[in-house]
């Protein structure tokens, strides 16, 4: 038997020595530790990256909600009411009620609640443009807003840069 694996009893008879010293358990402390933050990291990115894509959905979702309602309204948004670019929100029109508007005043309450929702939820903007190509008219809506802590984690910009991201959504009225 090995000597450094035996040990002498106080009764002369030999014995295995069990258990570990405490460099071992330091290493393998060190060694979990390592394991842990790693997966600690891998939480933090994939939590940001979860972020960003719940974000990029609902701008998706706000695109298609202003072109249904584009749509809805589609004589008005042909005319190009619906044209809006970035900027604040627009003033509240007055007086206007869905089931009393006008084509045109329906198309500044739209636009007024679509540009409200963007800036409270997301902290987004949005704008519309329309252009006529032959008899058809194109609309193109476009979404944007900062999403620089998944753009920073994800090492595609500097940590405090504005890194915008957009949706573009293009259609034919």
């Amino acid at each position: 038997m090995p000597r450094h694996l035996s040990r002498n009893d106080p009764r002369g008879r030999t014995r295995l020595a069990f258990g570990f010293t405490l460099v071992e358990v330091l290493v393998s402390l060190i060694i979990l530790s390592i394991g842990v933050l790693g997966v600690a990291k891998l939480t933090l990115t994939a939590t940001r990256a979860n972020d960003s894509a719940y974000i990029r959905t609902q701008a998706t979702e706000f695109a298609y909600q202003i072109l249904d309602q584009m749509r809805a309204n589609r004589a008005t948004a042909l005319q190009g009411q619906y044209v809006v670019g970035f900027g604040p929100v627009p003033p509240q029109p007055p007086g206007c009620s869905a089931a009393a508007c006008t084509g045109a005043e329906l198309a500044a309450l739209d636009i007024y609640n679509w540009k409200y929702l963007l800036s409270n939820p997301l902290q987004a903007d949005g704008s519309i443009t329309t252009a006529q190509n032959g008899n058809e008219v194109t609309a193109t809506i476009v979404v944007r807003w900062n999403d620089q802590v998944a753009s920073s984690t994800f090492k595609q910009t500097a940590a405090n840069a504005t890194a915008y991201t957009t949706v573009t959504l293009e259609t034919v009225l």
